[in-house]
């Protein structure tokens, strides 16, 4: 995979699917797979930016001879219009808000329509982009459709250019790529492997920490054992770039460590803390919690990185606790608020006591942890709705 890299992709229709990041990715898989079933034929181009993104991408589709990888191209002449005369895409699908002004111009030029799916923005974007309304409503205005998660969303869309008769609320795609409630294949093997015993002794899985939360999280974590000495932790950053700081941070506050990536290598105290230092098994981690901290909740790390993805614990069934910085899901906070099925705190200090009480209340837990399945079940269906928009733009559905 390369910018700019274009190659023949075989014969027959394409869609080609850019999203930016890991999240975005996985957010593809039920999308990919509901239009495979209804269109056989059907080839996926599937593009991104971000390496944990396309490495996620290839642990997708790596092996699916129907879906090709590509870097998406940077917003220039030449590289879009190597990447499209290769492609020969049917329909662009943009996820969230991948919108670059040249690649659309590009795509009007062909007639390839563009729709944007799983359609959000944040406040500071949607500012940034109404002031310079003049210049990004033309942009807007070349979708063939946008799909929002939300009512808020739609109108943002609509006031920054984009036609309102091609604006639909869809919801977020995030809740049906939310894994079934039930086993999670390789969840027991990692327990072995990693020492932890479910059932036998508490686990809090910390899962998606940015920068700033792993020191509270083990700072909260030795007050919370004074209670719980049976506790263990399991720490899991976002971005794999972070990995060797975080086992020095887990170094340095004096907890022994066990590194997912070779846990064999290393003779921990009991109840070391354990660090996953891999991608693709954040499920499984979660699958084996008692209770779940979602981080890039808990320190301001930006606009962009407000909030990870509390949708997968919550559909697990876990107790799930969040910090303030929720707003790339509030959509779906709305809902779990709603249902009183997460547990929100207002800053670090609260961090123990909201988790010490999940660990003493186990009832009431499990209570949260339904309630909060129960959500995402009542809220999925939003990828069988966009793929319904879809169709209806694809050249031959018209």
């Amino acid at each position: 995979m390369g910018h700019g890299v274009a190659r023949d992709v075989g014969a027959g229709p394409a869609i080609m699917i850019h999203a930016v990041s890991l999240g975005e990715i996985d957010a593809t898989r039920s999308l990919v797979r509901m239009f495979a079933g209804a269109c056989p034929d059907l080839r996926f181009v599937v593009s991104t930016t971000t390496d944990t993104g396309s490495n996620r991408a290839v642990e997708l589709y790596g092996n699916d001879p129907k879906v090709t990888l590509i870097r998406y191209p940077l917003d220039f002449s030449s590289a879009i219009e190597r990447v499209l005369a290769g492609v020969r895409p049917a329909l662009v699908v943009l996820m969230e808000l991948e919108v670059w002004p040249n690649f659309l111009r590009h795509c009007a030029r062909r007639n390839i329509p563009v729709v944007l799916v799983n359609g959000r923005l944040t406040e500071s974007s949607y500012r940034s982009y109404r002031r310079g309304r003049f210049i990004v409503a033309p942009m807007f205005r070349r979708l063939a459709a946008v799909c929002a998660q939300d009512e808020t969303y739609a109108k943002w869309f609509v006031d920054l250019g984009a036609a309102p008769q091609r604006v639909r609320v869809t919801g977020t795609m995030k809740f049906d790529t939310a894994p079934p409630p039930g086993d999670v294949r390789g969840a027991t093997e990692l327990a072995d492997a990693l020492g932890l015993r479910p059932g036998a002794e508490r686990i809090w899985v910390c899962g998606s920490t940015g920068p700033g939360e792993e020191e509270i999280v083990l700072r909260e974590f030795a007050a919370v054992r004074t209670r719980f000495p049976d506790l263990r932790l399991v720490l899991v950053p976002r971005h794999p770039e972070r990995f060797n700081e975080v086992a020095g941070v887990i170094e340095r506050a004096g907890h022994g460590l066990i590194r997912r990536s070779s846990p064999g290598s290393q003779h921990p105290a009991p109840g070391a803390v354990i660090l996953g230092d891999t991608t693709g098994e954040l499920t499984k981690f979660y699958s084996l919690a008692d209770v779940v901290f979602v981080g890039r909740t808990l320190v301001d790390l930006g606009p962009r990185q407000r909030g990870s993805n509390m949708i997968e614990p919550a559909a697990l069934g876990k107790p799930v606790v969040v910090g303030p910085y929720t707003h790339n899901f509030a959509d779906a906070m709305r809902h779990f608020r709603s249902a009183n099925a997460v547990k929100e705190i207002d800053n670090a200090a609260a961090l123990a006591a909201a988790v010490a009480e999940i660990l003493s209340a186990t009832t009431d837990a499990t209570a949260m942890g339904t309630r909060a399945k129960e959500v995402v079940r009542h809220q999925q269906g939003a990828t069988a709705r966009n793929v319904e928009v879809i169709q209806g733009m694809l050249p031959w559905a018209r």
